[in-house]
């Protein structure tokens, strides 16, 4: 009997009573079409969430995958909030994972875009003290955040109210106003802080603050290399991209957030920035919102890094109006949260009329696009309707005669040259934006334009090409013929307000000044929230480092 009981015991601890785990797939739809993922269950409980394939951007997905698979996982539901500033990504995670626990057994309903967790109750949190808040996790936020790190300040907090960070960097193809790089120096270009300086001086911008970018700007690539971003390709006027086939922005931002997490600095999405606590004329801190919790951070300086308002319909009305009907290619958080802030505290605010107005986006992405000149832009009859040579001075005006078309409908056209000479047309064509056809009449067919007019338009534009008449749009023709052969390609495009040039108004050191042209002690701004004159990509970063840089200064010497 004991040589029996002893076997059992043995067996009994050799076995394992867990349940047997089960793998379901799903899908849903994305941004830009399926997303896949595969669910592995433990019984009842959602043990593991993989991704097995999607179309999304990949600087989208690599974010908001893993926040999405850790809300699901700790809710053992798919009814989780989405992730702000991917909120079709979410929707197509959400759906897939619930698609997927369908066939597990658990039926979680039908979602949609305004699937969300249940709403918490309001609650007052106990204030956070540090020195340093950062408000903004874009490019000049994320800058900020290291060069303070960098010159020795440790209590740092970074708030950004989009749950993911980079802001609109992220999607940028291009990084210029940069000089003495070594992609600048490989293809012998001889640059220097006072040739950039005599081609950005302008009257928006104090002489200081434009000798201070420049400077910062023959800096910049040493600082970006030694954290592993490498702007390896050179083209145009300053224009840097990480490789020939590779953006810049999401190479950049992608090694400045990893950055940021290696210095081990605290950053805080979902949490948006209210207002300032102000005392005796000086910065104490910023009151913050994260879902329904509410709370001070305490600090000895602040650095606003929040962006402009190219999403806010209501203050572009307010300050441009007639841009509230165009598109924004800029990130949704772009809604100038702390114009009323600056205005409350009387800190000066400078240009908010000024527009950065992009020629062309792809209607349905909201991608940038375009790819130099020689191409046509027709409306749905296979007319041309204006000028294909867009001026700054003409980019409103384009907008809104575009709007103007039937249906709204433009069309950006092109032949095999232009494919061949630009980078983000061969990338739009491959992802499926733009449309390849061999013949003008096929491309008309898939874009559902006039055949004969499209046809007859080319004709047209290729007389006009070669000095047989003149252009009735343009005063100087463009020299590139349309090719007589396909392929040929074509996207539909509109305008959009890609960027405010207006804001509170900074120093070259980055502090902000009030309406009587003192500064505003302790209280830093860079890039797009402050009043400038560039929309240099580069620009955002430069003066993110210079205000992180003072900032520590500024702390060190209290």
């Amino acid at each position: 009997m004991k040589k029996i009981l002893l076997t059992l015991m043995l067996l009994c601890s050799t076995l394992t009573f867990s349940k047997e785990m089960k793998e379901y797939e799903g899908k849903g739809g994305g941004f830009s079409g399926e997303i896949k993922v595969k669910v592995v269950t433990d019984g009842e409980k959602i043990d593991d969430i993989k991704l097995i394939s999607n179309k999304e951007t990949s600087h989208i997905i690599s974010r908001t995958f893993p926040i999405m698979k850790e809300r699901i996982l700790e809710a053992q539901s798919p009814i989780v909030d989405s992730v702000s500033g991917a909120t079709y990504t979410s929707t197509g995670i959400k759906r897939a994972v619930g698609q997927a626990m369908k066939k597990a057994g658990k039926d979680f309903g039908r979602i949609n875009f305004k699937t969300s967790a249940p709403e918490q109750p309001v609650a007052y949190l106990e204030p956070v003290n540090t020195d340093l808040v950062i408000i903004g996790g874009g490019p000049a936020g994320l800058a900020a955040a290291i060069s303070a790190k960098e010159a020795g300040l440790n209590n740092i907090i970074l708030i950004e109210k989009m749950d993911i960070l980079s802001g609109n960097g992220k999607y940028d193809m291009n990084f210029y106003d940069l000089i003495n790089s070594e992609a600048e120096k490989k293809a012998g270009v001889e640059d220097s802080v006072e040739k950039l300086i005599a081609d950005n001086s302008n009257p928006y911008d104090t002489p200081e603050r434009i000798r201070a970018q420049a400077e910062g700007a023959y800096n910049l690539d040493k600082w970006l290399r030694g954290m592993g971003i490498e702007l390896n390709h050179y083209y145009s006027k300053r224009g840097h991209m990480a490789e020939k086939n590779a953006y810049a922005g999401e190479h950049i931002q992608d090694k400045m957030e990893q950055r940021v997490k290696d210095l081990g600095i605290d950053v805080r999405t979902g949490t948006k920035g209210l207002d300032l606590i102000m005392k005796d004329g000086k910065v104490a801190g910023v009151k913050v919102q994260n879902k329904n919790n509410f709370y001070d951070i305490n600090a000895k300086a602040v650095i606003i890094a929040t962006g402009g308002f190219s999403a806010n319909k209501e203050l572009l009305k307010k300050y441009v109006p007639g841009s509230e009907v165009f598109q924004t290619s800029n990130q949704i958080g772009a809604t100038g949260d702390f114009i009323p802030v600056f205005e409350k505290n009387n800190f000066k605010v400078e240009n908010l009329d000024r527009l950065n107005i992009f020629p062309f986006i792809i209607s349905k992405t909201r991608d940038l696009t375009g790819g130099g000149d020689g191409f046509i832009l027709v409306n749905k009859d296979g007319k041309r309707f204006t000028s294909e040579n867009i001026t700054y001075a003409t980019r409103f005006e384009t907008a809104q005669k575009i709007l103007a078309q039937k249906d709204s409908a433009a069309f950006y056209i092109y032949d095999q040259r232009l494919y061949d000479s630009s980078y983000r047309l061969q990338k739009h064509t491959a992802l499926g934006y733009h449309t390849k056809a061999q013949t003008l009449d096929e491309l008309a067919e898939k874009l559902e334009i006039d055949k004969a007019n499209l046809k007859a338009t080319v004709e047209e534009f290729n007389k006009a090409v070669r000095g047989e008449k003149k252009d009735e749009f343009r005063d100087k023709p463009t020299k590139f013929e349309f090719s007589s052969q396909g392929p040929y390609y074509g996207v539909q495009v509109e305008s959009a307000v890609h960027m405010t040039r207006g804001g509170v108004v900074a120093n070259e050191k980055t502090q902000v000044i009030d309406n009587n042209n003192q500064i505003v002690e302790g209280v830093y701004a860079a890039g797009e929230v402050a009043n400038s004159n560039s929309g240099a990509y580069s620009a955002a970063v430069i003066f993110g480092r210079i205000a992180g840089a003072e900032a520590a200064k500024y702390i060190n010497n209290k």
